[in-house]
């Protein structure tokens, strides 16, 4: 959105503010949809699952009672594995979310500021010169 001429200030402050919203409101479901992410992990054997939620911290982990058989670093081992293979999936699916609010927030104009107000006072000035 390019800066317009002065007659055309209300039509641009009214798309400024539209757009705004929107960005705002894209940026409010984005979050709430990351509050849903579950990323999900298994274990190759099935033995031990995970999830964790959208800002990746872990939420669950199940594991069979078959895998207390393994030795205590085994276990300690695929647990990390797992605990970490569902936090890079909640990570990806997260990151996608982000991804797809980018556009939106890409597209804002730049922020209005005092050169904007400035230099319509100069022009408004310069006219009656």
């Amino acid at each position: 959105m390019r800066s317009p001429a002065p007659e055309d200030d209300a039509e641009y402050l009214h798309q400024y503010v539209a757009q705004s919203r929107r960005a705002i409101r894209a940026l409010h479901d984005a979050r709430a949809s990351i509050a849903q992410v579950e990323g999900r992990a298994k274990s190759g054997d099935g033995l031990i699952e995970a999830i964790a939620d959208g800002h990746a911290a872990p939420t669950r982990l199940r594991i069979d009672p078959q895998a207390l058989r393994l030795t205590e670093a085994a276990l300690g081992k695929k647990v990390a594995e797992v605990l970490r293979a569902a936090q890079d999936d909640a990570g990806r699916q997260a990151r996608e979310i982000a991804d797809g609010v980018h556009d939106v927030t890409a597209a804002l104009p730049a922020p209005l500021d005092e050169t904007f107000v400035r230099a319509r006072v100069d022009q408004a000035l310069n006219d009656l010169a």
